[in-house]
C-alpha cells in the first residue's frame, strides 16, 4: 500500500474518532462514525484478497445499516422533541434503535456476526484496529446516551455476549477468530455495567485495550495465523512466545494479572447494585473464555498439541521485539498493583 494512501487513511481515521467523541450534535457523531468506516476499508482491502475483499464489503454494509439505523434514530428523536442534542435522547423509539444501530457496530449479540469474518479477512494489523480503536466512538456514544437505555435489554445483550463469545470460540482453530469472539466476550463485561457506572465500562475497555494490543502485535510479530502454526512459532522469538502465555492468561481474567481488575470491579459493582443473579451468570460464563485461553496459551509454550501433525519447526531469528512490544507486555501483566489509585478515580 502507498504509504502516502497508509497516511491519509490513518489521519482520517484520527479524525472521524475525534469528531466522534468531542461532538454534541448527532449530525456531527454521524459524520465522525462516517469518515471512520471510510477510513479503515482501503486497510482491510490493502492485500486484494478474495478473503480481504469479501471482509471489506461485509464491514460497508454492516456499518452503513449501522449508520443509517443510528440518523433515523436521531431525527425521530429531533422529529418528537426539537432536541439534536446527543445528551437529549429521550424518545422511546429513537432509544431503541440507537441501541441497535451502536450494537450493530460493537458487534454485540445478536448483531455480532459480521465482526468474526471480518476480523478473519483482515491483516493482524488491521484486525486491531477493528477490536481497539473502532469501538471507542461507539462506545463514547453508549455512554452519553446510557441514562436513556433501557438496562433489561443492555443486560440480556451483556450476557448474551459474554455466552456466545466464550461458547463460540471454544471450536475455532483461527487465532484472528478467537481473539474477536474474545472482543464480544469482553463487550459482553462492558455492557453489563453500563448503567450503573459508566466511568468503570471505560476503564474495562481502556484495559481491554492495553492487554489485545500486545497480543496482535506478538502475533503479528511471530507470522503466527492458527493453532497449529502457534505450537511451533516458539524457535522464531522464545522469549515473546514464552510472556505470549502471560497476556494470554491475563486477557482471561486470572489473578495476579491486569485482566482480573476490570472483572473484580464489575463484579463488585453488580453486586452493589443488588445484581448478584447478574454478576454470578457472567462470572461462571467467563469459565467458558478461560477454556480457550488455557488452550491458546498451552499450544504457545513450547508444546505441541496432542493429535496433530508434526509441522516442521522454524528457523530462530535474530529479529529483536519492537520496544513498544515489551512496554505493553509488561503493562498488560502487571497493572494491577495499580488498583487501589484506579478505584480511587471520581
Amino acid at each position: 500500500m502507498n504509504p502516502q494512501a497508509k497516511l491519509l487513511s490513518a489521519m482520517s481515521l484520527l479524525l472521524g474518532t475525534t469528531i466522534t467523541i468531542s461532538s454534541n450534535h448527532w449530525m456531527m457523531a454521524w459524520a465522525g462514525l462516517e469518515i471512520n468506516t471510510l477510513s479503515i476499508l482501503p486497510l482491510i482491502s490493502k492485500s486484494h484478497h478474495p478473503r480481504a475483499i469479501e471482509a471489506a464489503t461485509k464491514y460497508f454494509l454492516v456499518q452503513a445499516t449501522a449508520s443509517a439505523l443510528l440518523l433515523f434514530s436521531s431525527m425521530t428523536n429531533a422529529w418528537y422533541t426539537g432536541q439534536w442534542d446527543i445528551t437529549q435522547l429521550t424518545h422511546p423509539v429513537s432509544c431503541l434503535l440507537l441501541t441497535t444501530a451502536i450494537s450493530i457496530k460493537l458487534g454485540l449479540v445478536p448483531f455480532h456476526f459480521w465482526f468474526p469474518e471480518v476480523l478473519q479477512g483482515t491483516p493482524l494489523t488491521t484486525g486491531l484496529l477493528l477490536a481497539t480503536i473502532m469501538k471507542f466512538p461507539p462506545i463514547t456514544l453508549f455512554l452519553l446516551t446510557s441514562p436513556s437505555l433501557n438496562p433489561t435489554l443492555l443486560t440480556f445483550m451483556a450476557i448474551a455476549s459474554a455466552a456466545l463469545g466464550g461458547w463460540a470460540g471454544l471450536n475455532q482453530t483461527q487465532t484472528r477468530k478467537i481473539l474477536a469472539f474474545s472482543s464480544i466476550s469482553h463487550l459482553g463485561w462492558m455492557t453489563v455495567v453500563l448503567l450503573y457506572n459508566p466511568k468503570l465500562t471505560l476503564i474495562t475497555f481502556y484495559l481491554y485495550c492495553l492487554m489485545t494490543i500486545p497480543i496482535f502485535l506478538t502475533l503479528n510479530t511471530t507470522k503466527t495465523l492458527k493453532l497449529a502454526t502457534m505450537s511451533t512459532a516458539w524457535t522464531k522469538i522464545p522469549s515473546l512466545t514464552a510472556t505470549l502465555m502471560l497476556m494470554l492468561l491475563s486477557l482471561a481474567g486470572l489473578p495476579p494479572l491486569t485482566g482480573f481488575l476490570p472483572k473484580w470491579l464489575i463484579i463488585q459493582e453488580l453486586t452493589k447494585q443488588e445484581m448478584t443473579p447478574t454478576a454470578t451468570i457472567i462470572a461462571l460464563l467467563s469459565l467458558l473464555g478461560l477454556f480457550f485461553y488455557l488452550r491458546l496459551a498451552y499450544c504457545a509454550t513450547i508444546t505441541l498439541p496432542p493429535n496433530s501433525i508434526n509441522h516442521m519447526k522454524q528457523w530462530q531469528t535474530s529479529k529483536s521485539t519492537n520496544m513498544i512490544i515489551t512496554i505493553f507486555i509488561t503493562t498488560s501483566t502487571m497493572l494491577l498493583p495499580l488498583s487501589p489509585m484506579i478505584l480511587t478515580i471520581p
